[in-house]
């Protein structure tokens, strides 16, 4: 490529990509050459603001029209600045949590390169979005994986935390590599990586034999993307990651992680498996004729996470168990597939990404109090700090889906969205609403601890003073929470007023 052809790009497009990745060279660089024995702390406020000029230079670009770049394989529509959005708005909080993080060891000496990671994982995520091509969605992939296998386990001198990072390089490895024999099927098949020319060729098929590969691919793709999602039954790493990995990063793998995870998966099964024949008739597309295998997989996710976080004492084993039930409920829209599923998935992804958040800013608060994750020691947090019980409560209640809250309006989205197809998913309706009971005894466990029960912990009986950071973090959360379950149609007017209905997808 000639540097003609280079100065012909319209590298505006990637601004928001170029200013992460320039901050976190600029903190790699001072981390290297401060004095080891100054705080690592002031690279956070670096980080924050990298962060919020680049989601700036983001919104900025919300009137753009779609642009692709770089033979296709980076596209900026709709889908991917709505994304970028929520990776953005989710970094800043986790950066916020971050710095106030004071764990008991093992994090001051790791605390610089802790944040220049994080920005390569986000930078990851970000390229994930926009993707147009498998190569650089490859690429995007492993740049948030391996930064999150180093920041799981960035206490080194930490054994859950060990063990946690362990676990999850074995599992993502494996994931990784089921993915990867998938895609290489799909190259192999149609001759290229770039998603629109795949998609091209697979429409064109109708022979039985490629469509069987093409079932092969499908299938494998979707098994290495469930563990990225944790998914039932690919879900094995996530509770042991959730409780070793420091609470930050905990969060960030909870919601910015995820949510990739979901933007790879609906970059792929959208730009290929939708326009793909069901077989030689080709009446069916082949995501219709395939679906009952995301629903069963949908199902059994909601069924098992919520079952199993009923018998949980640490309260992130809690909130891991938790967010595979949230994946299983994610799953539902791609299964049903009907008109509203990206609003669905986006609304939601926006709600669990303020209630979460939150519900972990609380939770790292309290461990760092009494040097334990044990639901126990939430008790008598009422009387301790009123403020901290309330959010915390208003947190849970939209994770449970009580209505007033954001968490209520994303499972009715979904929960409508399984009707509004022809023929209905009764079936994962029924299970979404037992699941959603089921959550009820172990979201109200929590509550009960704090409102109800005496404190056990001298620790917690003196006046609390929540740190400022920690406080902007609740106070985003909270009035995020609340104000999308009162007024959802704000996001959902937000979302098609700058975004469209996604019709640019498929350009």
């Amino acid at each position: 490529m000639d540097l003609e052809t280079l100065l012909s790009f319209n590298w505006g497009v990637m601004m928001p990509e170029f200013i992460i990745l320039g901050v976190a060279t600029l903190l790699s660089l001072i981390d290297i050459f401060m004095p080891k024995q100054s705080s690592r702390r002031p690279l956070a406020w670096i980080a924050l603001v990298g962060i919020l000029v680049a989601l700036i230079s983001l919104i900025g670009l919300f009137d753009t029209k779609v642009t692709s770049i770089l033979h296709d394989t980076y596209r900026l529509d709709s889908f991917s600045k709505a994304f970028k959005l929520l990776f953005l708005v989710g970094a800043a909080l986790v950066i916020l949590l971050a710095e106030s993080f004071k764990p008991a060891e093992g994090m001051k000496e790791n605390r610089g390169e802790f944040y220049y990671l994080f920005l390569a994982a986000l930078l990851g995520a970000m390229m994930m979005a926009s993707s147009g091509d498998l190569i650089t969605l490859f690429v995007g992939l492993e740049l948030l994986s391996i930064s999150s296998y180093i920041l799981a386990g960035i206490r080194k001198n930490h054994l859950p935390s060990n063990e946690a990072a362990m676990k999850y390089v074995i599992n993502g490895g494996i994931s990784t590599a089921i993915t990867l024999f998938g895609m290489s099927y799909l190259y192999g098949l149609t001759g290229s990586t770039n998603l629109r020319e795949m998609g091209g060729v697979m429409s064109q098929t109708i022979d039985g034999q490629f469509l069987y590969l093409y079932g092969l691919a499908f299938f494998m793709i979707v098994v290495g993307l469930s563990f990225k999602l944790a998914t039932v039954p690919f879900h094995m790493w996530a509770p042991d990651v959730y409780q070793g990995a420091p609470t930050p990063v905990t969060a960030f793998l909870s919601v910015v992680s995820k949510t990739a995870g979901f933007v790879i998966l609906l970059r792929i099964l959208l730009s290929l498996f939708l326009v793909t024949p069901g077989d030689e008739i080709g009446a069916l597309n082949f995501l219709e004729k395939n679906k009952i295998f995301i629903s069963c997989l949908a199902a059994i996710t909601i069924i098992v996470g919520n079952v199993i976080a009923l018998r949980q004492k640490n309260v992130k084993r809690l909130l891991a168990y938790s967010s595979i039930a949230h994946a299983g409920y994610l799953l539902v829209p791609i299964a049903t597939l009907g008109y509203f599923t990206f609003d669905a998935i986006w609304f939601y992804l926006v709600a669990y990404l303020f209630m979460n958040l939150g519900a972990f800013a609380v939770v790292q608060y309290v461990s760092d109090k009494t040097g334990s994750e044990e639901i126990s020691d939430f008790a008598g947090l009422y009387q301790r700090s009123p403020v901290l019980a309330v959010a915390m409560g208003i947190f849970i209640l939209s994770l449970a889906g009580i209505p007033g809250t954001a968490g209520f309006i994303g499972k009715l989205n979904i929960f409508m969205g399984t009707f509004a197809v022809d023929p209905g998913h009764y079936v994962l309706a029924a299970i979404m609403i037992a699941g959603t009971v089921i959550s009820y005894f172990y979201y109200f466990g929590i509550m009960t601890q704090m409102f109800f029960r005496p404190s056990y912990y001298l620790a917690m009986t003196e006046k609390i003073k929540v740190p400022v950071t920690l406080m902007i973090v609740l106070i985003v959360c909270v009035v995020g929470t609340i104000s999308f379950g009162v007024a959802p149609g704000a996001a959902l007017d937000f979302l098609h007023q700058y975004f469209g209905n996604f019709e640019d997808f498929m350009q």
